[in-house]
């Protein structure tokens, strides 16, 4: 499974890469178009989901943000995120999050 993350902070990509070990880290939708997943820090790229769904349309798409932010988790939704779930969620099981088990 190719896993692409658009998350910036270093402690996050350290949980991500121990829940999804070769995940490729990037700064924009580009790497994407032949990922498995991607995973979309909201509250630094919540921008960027919809060139992320246009640039990997079958890829499944989990995106993540604080909790208080309703506008960007409801963005996320409409812009095709498969997953959206606020930040405290996702890191206390990753690797559920992106399967939905």
């Amino acid at each position: 499974m190719r896993v692409v993350a658009l998350v910036d902070d270093l402690m996050d990509r350290s949980k991500v890469s121990s829940a999804f070990p070769g995940a490729q880290f990037a700064r924009d939708a580009t790497p994407a178009g032949d990922a498995d997943v991607v995973i979309v820090d909201l509250a630094r790229h919540g921008g960027e989901v919809g060139a992320v769904r246009a640039a990997a349309p079958c890829a499944r798409l989990v995106a993540f943000g604080p909790h208080v932010d309703d506008a960007a988790l409801a963005r996320a939704r409409e812009e095709g995120a498969d997953v959206v779930v606020a930040r405290s969620v996702f890191f206390r099981d990753p690797a559920a999050a992106v399967t939905g088990k």
